[in-house]
């Protein structure tokens, strides 16, 4: 059990060590062990912000994903915002190994664009 336990506080802090391509590699396999289906990474320049392209339960995703040592601001918002129209998606999202300062939360509301922050990613994390 202590292994176990240990392994769990032990993953989080790792997140905090990738690289943004690393990362985004990381999130795709996690959400296709969550059941999104058709996931991509996309190629990175040109992207229109969106680093993950994804479909759950018939409703498609453009995420972006922000592995930062900071909280995440209003520009990976805004980014998630005219990728997911870009790629014609019905949901944007930001996913990232932090949280969010309280104007992106602010400009997520009204853009409605979900914001999956650290915590969020921690509980995918236990459920897998």
């Amino acid at each position: 059990i202590f292994f176990l336990v240990r392994a769990r506080h032990k993953r989080p802090s790792n997140l905090d060590l990738m690289e943004g391509h690393d990362f985004e590699y990381f999130c795709a396999q996690l959400l296709k062990r969550r059941g999104f289906q058709d996931v991509e990474v996309t190629k990175g320049s040109g992207d229109y912000g969106i680093d993950i392209l994804a479909e759950k339960d018939g409703v498609t995703y453009a995420i972006q994903c922000k592995c930062y040592a900071a909280p995440v601001g209003v520009k990976a918002i805004q980014e998630a915002y005219a990728g997911r129209d870009y790629y014609d998606r019905m949901v944007g999202a930001v996913l990232t190994n932090q949280y969010f300062t309280a104007p992106a939360v602010e400009a997520a509301k009204k853009l409605k664009i979900l914001l999956w922050d650290r915590g969020y990613l921690e509980s995918m994390l236990e459920e897998n």
